[in-house]
């Protein structure tokens, strides 16, 4: 898998390496990056775009950690919101195909949504999301797409969320406080984090789980596997005891029971996966 991008985004969340089969050749996907504009930066965190193109005998798996928000994904058959997922996500490609993603910022679901997060399927088809102009969005970004045009597919979505309300004070809220527990990993505890920002732990509690699904703990949490996760794929992966130590574990049993837990595998295991 090759990717282009014109900034990096910051978001971890592919944990396996390209499972192909049946003699898939060098880069069966490439992926594109691009950051928002500055207008669309309210509701984006950045746009994803995949292309693949797989013989008729292979096929590719990727397992995902999800960054912890929403994804609008159109596709060539499809168009939904995706909400974060409380474990692994997993998908298996074949044949050819693309697809157009949007990483939305993590406050912005539940306001296109017109209710809390937690309460919303897995996908939502977009056209029950309550906002105008969604089928007019969606067949323009399509329409680029398949042509290739994917700096005129992100236009195309930019000029649709041009005539959208900005987010709220909570969702902007929310937005911070996600920013805050990815950018400093000192913040281990919900407590804390309630303190940080100075707010009741309910209250805390309440406003997160209704914007991303899930509550600060899971946040917390979904962080420092992710940390975890992208150490131990490194060319020198730390000793277990000591990751465990430096995320904040009380000790490596605990660590390797949650990273179980989550990724379906042992910490030891996972680290072997990328050198096999």
């Amino acid at each position: 898998m090759t990717t282009r991008s014109d900034a990096e985004p910051r978001s971890k969340g592919l944990l396996t390496p390209e499972r192909t089969t049946r003699g898939v050749g060098d880069a069966p996907v490439t992926i594109t990056r691009r950051p928002p504009g500055e207008a669309a930066a309210a509701f984006v965190r950045h746009y994803w775009m995949p292309r693949w193109q797989l013989p008729a005998d292979g096929s590719l798996r990727q397992d995902v950690l999800e960054y912890p928000t929403a994804n609008l994904v159109v596709e060539a058959d499809s168009a939904a919101l995706y909400r974060a997922q409380r474990g692994l996500t997993s998908r298996t490609l074949e044949g050819s195909g693309w697809a157009f993603g949007v990483l939305l910022n993590s406050g912005v679901a539940r306001g296109w949504a017109g209710a809390s997060v937690r309460t919303l399927p897995s996908a939502l088809p977009v056209d029950r999301l309550p906002l105008a102009g969604t089928a007019g969005m969606v067949a323009a970004v399509r329409d680029r797409m398949a042509q290739g045009e994917e700096s005129g597919a992100v236009d195309a979505f930019e000029s649709w969320l041009s005539g959208l309300s900005e987010p709220d004070d909570d969702a902007r809220l929310v937005d911070r406080i996600v920013a805050e527990v990815e950018g400093d990993r000192s913040l281990l505890r919900v407590e804390q984090l309630a303190e940080r920002f100075g707010l009741g732990i309910r209250h805390l509690q309440r406003l997160v789980a209704g914007h991303i699904g899930f509550g600060p703990k899971w946040l917390i949490q979904r962080y420092r596997l992710q940390e975890a996760a992208a150490a131990l794929r490194s060319a020198e992966p730390p000793p277990l005891a000591a990751l465990a130590a430096e995320l904040g574990y009380a000790d490596q049993a605990h660590f390797s029971r949650e990273f179980v837990a989550v990724i379906g595998s042992t910490p030891g295991g996972y680290a072997g996966m990328g050198r096999s």
